[in-house]
């Protein structure tokens, strides 16, 4: 299956490891070696063979819900990556790119007061993403800073503390929990899914927004991925059950940031309700679709 050179003990050495750090705060992950074999091995196998096709930077988008498991995968998948096929790979999030509070709170005052909250298509700040997808792929690589987003802050750290990138990576692992997603039909917007839409969005000014950001900005970004995983969660109760889980760990690390309570978490995840069941009922066009069960567990994989 593998190049003659895979170092097999040397990959499970650095996943189980990885696994050990993340098991402090949370329950302890189950049947790790077969999720090693059946799940991250195939994908890695895949994004090795396609990158050997051309040898260029390899855009993977890496998607799925909130909590649904993006940063321990991607930390993976890099695991692998870089310790099985020696291949240079970098990782950041769509949500790094999070526009300012000052430019949220223009939006927030021009289009829809829902704008000041970060999440949906139109909240990030789409140039720089683009440039920067743009020139991680370029031939000629001139060293670049990825921005960093400081959630407790709900704002963009300074630029000192940006990623730096000082060599051209093999592999970008791009996850985001709206990587990938498509816009909806004009006539899938008019009924509102939930309270925040019904009280807050009455003339369908926000969701008709962020749905022409999808159809603009975000489809000229989302073209540049080569590969695209979706972890698909069982339902959009589940979001809201992880994402409380999320927070209670970031509880625990936050040495007095800034935290949201369950009602905060509650009114929060409305913000992402819609394109999330979106993308749950139409999202099948992903090369890797990744099943996640009730219990937080890889249950199977589809491959196109």
């Amino acid at each position: 299956m593998f190049q003659r050179k895979f170092n097999y003990q040397k990959v499970k050495k650095g996943y189980l490891n990885f696994l050990k750090s993340q098991e402090i705060l949370s329950e302890p992950f189950r049947n790790k070696i077969s999720q090693l074999n059946d799940f991250f091995l195939p994908i890695s196998e895949k994004i090795y063979q396609n990158y050997l096709k051309n040898k260029k930077t390899n855009i993977i988008g890496l998607t799925g819900g909130q909590g649904s498991g993006k940063s321990t995968i991607s930390n993976i998948l890099k695991i692998i990556l870089k310790e099985g096929f020696n291949l240079n790979t970098i990782i950041f999030s769509i949500d790094d790119f999070y526009k300012t509070i000052i430019e949220r709170k223009k939006m927030a005052k021009q289009i829809s007061s829902l704008f000041l909250t970060r999440g949906v298509p139109g909240t990030h700040d789409t140039f720089l993403l683009f440039n920067c997808l743009k020139k991680l792929k370029n031939k000629k690589f001139k060293n670049l800073s990825i921005p960093r987003f400081d959630k407790s802050a709900d704002e963009r750290c300074p630029r000192k503390k940006w990623q730096k990138i000082k060599k051209k990576p093999d592999i970008v692992i791009f996850e985001g929990w709206c990587v990938g997603a498509r816009p909806q039909k004009n006539m899938d917007l008019i009924v509102p899914i939930n309270r925040l839409e019904k009280d807050k969005d009455k003339k369908k000014i926000w969701r008709k927004r962020v749905n022409d950001e999808l159809k603009n900005d975000y489809r000229k970004i989302f073209k540049l991925i080569d590969i695209s995983i979706f972890l698909k969660v069982p339902s959009f109760q589940h979001v809201y059950k992880w994402r409380l889980l999320q927070e209670k760990k970031l509880r625990a690390v936050s040495k007095g940031k800034k935290t949201m309570n369950d009602k905060q978490i509650k009114n929060f995840i409305m913000f992402y309700e819609r394109l999330t069941k979106h993308m749950l009922k139409n999202f099948k066009e992903a090369n890797f679709i990744i099943d996640i069960d009730k219990k937080h567990r890889l249950k199977k994989i589809k491959i196109n």
